[in-house]
């Protein structure tokens, strides 16, 4: 990798949406919270003339009311939004996406939502059962990768949600009913193991494939519930490889907010893994500013790349650029090679305003630049 390349820049997930594409899905008019937002973004993220429809939009505040179009600006808003801050990989933030269940499942077969339950805080998701065979109605997110393809000026990655996380999150209903026997603890984890497995084979290698095939060439398979339960490990790994099997491309894999000498070195197992995305500065304290766990990839590394998670996504501060720099060069030591060393947040800054997403982000686009300088 040419010194230039060092310390690559990345997003991780979902951005939160700003206000006037809230309001406008909703049939409301902007409310001067939107238009006060409207007003700081139209001096800082200036658009192209090719983005004439969303140029226009954000200048008058008259935006279209057909919920397609947009999102479709939501989609090019965030886009920009994040390459306007130097990351040299970017998405759309998610913007279209409510949330990251709901979505691919109702994109299958054999699953009924029953109803919401609460995930954290005050966050509520609708939660489905597996109620049959699991099927896929049609590939998903291929049309937003074409959108957000057609339009941007750097390399995309594409976020999935991984089949372990869609298991974990659902009631096992159909498999389980389908293994006779008392449903104790051996019989239950072998149905949860059909469930993973079904859906990793039937939904997500179809949808991977599809979006390979469109010409996506970095896939992040987001697997949030994969530290919540390390004794799984190997069936979150199993989900990994039955759903990149035979198809090309590079794949990384994001886990957030776990102990990760508990997966490790299982999870080496993920063999086309090339990249694990991972939370570090979450767990930073002022009695206790080092980036902790890093031993383990020094430890057990194979080579492979790490996404370092150096900014907090739980709080508003703003990371320096030294912090940063300080921590991408603390895990290229660690790694013993700084070529393995992303730099990205510890998840999606989806809980953050965008304000406080654009100045972490720059921050982040600044401090990886120093620990370029500083490696070379």
């Amino acid at each position: 990798m040419r010194d230039e390349w060092l310390f690559p820049t990345q997003e991780v997930g979902s951005l939160r949406k700003p206000l006037w594409l809230v309001e406008g899905l909703r049939g409301q008019p902007l409310s001067p919270n939107a238009r006060a937002e409207l007003a700081r973004w139209v001096p800082r993220l200036p658009v192209p003339a090719t983005d004439g429809g969303l140029a226009r939009a954000m200048s008058s505040g008259a935006f279209p009311r057909d919920a397609a179009s947009l999102r479709d600006l939501g989609a090019l808003f965030l886009l920009r939004l994040l390459e306007r801050a130097g990351l040299d990989r970017v998405y759309d933030g998610e913007a279209r996406r409510v949330e990251m269940y709901e979505y691919p499942i109702r994109q299958m077969e054999g699953f009924d939502f029953l109803g919401h339950v609460r995930s954290f805080d005050n966050k509520y998701y609708l939660k489905a059962a597996s109620v049959g065979p699991v099927g896929l109605k049609a590939p998903y997110h291929v049309e937003e990768f074409r959108f957000a393809r057609e339009r941007a000026t750097r390399p995309l990655k594409v976020p999935v949600t991984g089949a372990y996380t869609l298991a974990d999150w659902s009631w096992n209903e159909f498999y389980l009913r389908r293994r006779p026997g008392w449903k104790g603890p051996r019989l239950r984890r072998a149905a949860q193991r059909d469930l993973v497995v079904s859906l990793a084979r039937d939904a997500l290698r179809p949808t991977l494939r599809a979006l390979t095939r469109a010409g996506a060439e970095l896939i992040q398979i987001d697997e949030p519930a994969g530290g919540t339960h390390p004794n799984e490990t190997e069936l979150l790994v199993e989900a990994f490889n039955e759903s990149t099997r035979g198809l090309p491309g590079k794949f990384v894999m994001h886990i957030c907010f776990s102990d990760y000498r508990s997966l490790f070195p299982a999870l080496f197992e993920a063999k086309r893994c090339s990249q694990f995305l991972l939370e570090f500065a979450n767990r930073i304290t002022p009695a206790s500013p080092e980036l902790k766990d890093l031993e383990v990839f020094a430890e057990h590394n194979d080579g492979r790349e790490l996404g370092v998670g150096v900014l907090d996504v739980h709080q508003d501060r703003v990371e320096t650029p030294e912090e940063v720099e300080t921590r991408l060069l603390s895990a290229a030591r660690a790694l013993g090679d700084p070529a393995l060393v992303y730099a990205n947040p510890d998840c999606g800054l989806r809980t953050r305003t965008l304000e406080v997403a654009w100045a972490k982000l720059r921050s982040l686009v600044e401090g990886a630049s120093r620990a370029r300088k500083a490696a070379t």
